[in-house]
């Protein structure tokens, strides 16, 4: 891996990664997430209500909703105003089922938390960012209901992260930015628990076909990379 970067990084490098918590102090856990240019911001809200179609199952709920503010990018984007369009909703069920992948909702009692993610800014990799981030927002929010007495344990089984691989220029690139995205010619967003295993793997070719030795190198690249974001994860919430 020879090649440089435009903002200098090794092909497996991450973008600079900053994990700020308690942003929001009204939010029962929160976190700003930047890495590189993309900014997030990420709150988790407890309810003690459920769902009508989960109040029977005696389990509580995780789940997550996601919006890129208006100048979070270089030219003005329409709020959502009457809901959700199909990418968004894309996202947040992504996130959503991201978070549920390493929580024992039976543990949590019944009541929901609610994640949302909010882009500041964006330079490539928002939903891979967003999960990241609402992972350490997610913990506190635990944290929060351990130290107030409501649940005995945290109902959290494990970390989870992820993040954006591809090929540009024919070269395994790790953690695009937006002008790398927008040029690949194989985008992959995998999202992976501190144990290794797998949650989501979405991998699109953008021209030609790739094969299956590229995936596989890909794949590598894109684990390595969790690795380091879980252990930013741990230090942050053992600091």
């Amino acid at each position: 891996m020879t090649m440089t970067r435009r903002d200098g990084r090794r092909p497996d490098q991450l973008r600079p990664l900053v994990l700020e918590p308690g942003p929001a102090p009204y939010a029962e856990g929160s976190c700003l997430v930047s890495t590189g240019n993309t900014r997030i911001l990420c709150t988790a809200s407890v309810e003690e209500t459920l769902p009508a179609w989960r109040l029977k199952s005696g389990a509580g709920w995780v789940t997550a909703e996601y919006a890129m503010l208006p100048r979070a990018t270089h030219t003005r984007s329409a709020r959502e105003r009457t809901g959700p369009k199909g990418r968004t909703q894309e996202i947040q069920r992504l996130i959503g089922r991201a978070l549920r992948s390493v929580c024992d909702l039976s543990a949590l009692g019944p009541r929901q938390i609610t994640v949302d993610c909010d882009v500041l800014q964006a330079d490539g990799g928002t939903r891979t960012a967003a999960i990241t981030g609402a992972w350490v927002a997610l913990s506190l929010a635990s944290r929060h209901l351990v130290q107030e007495g409501i649940i005995p344990a945290s109902f959290i089984r494990e970390g989870v992260a992820a993040v954006s691989v591809g090929l540009v220029d024919g070269v395994p690139c790790l953690d695009l930015d937006y002008s790398e995205d927008v040029r690949a010619q194989v985008d992959m967003n995998v999202v992976a628990t501190a144990g290794g295993g797998l949650v989501e793997v979405q991998g699109t070719a953008e021209g030609d076909p790739f094969r299956r030795e590229e995936m596989d190198r890909l794949m590598d690249l894109a684990l390595a990379g969790i690795t380091e974001l879980g252990m930013a994860q741990a230090r942050l919430l053992e600091g």
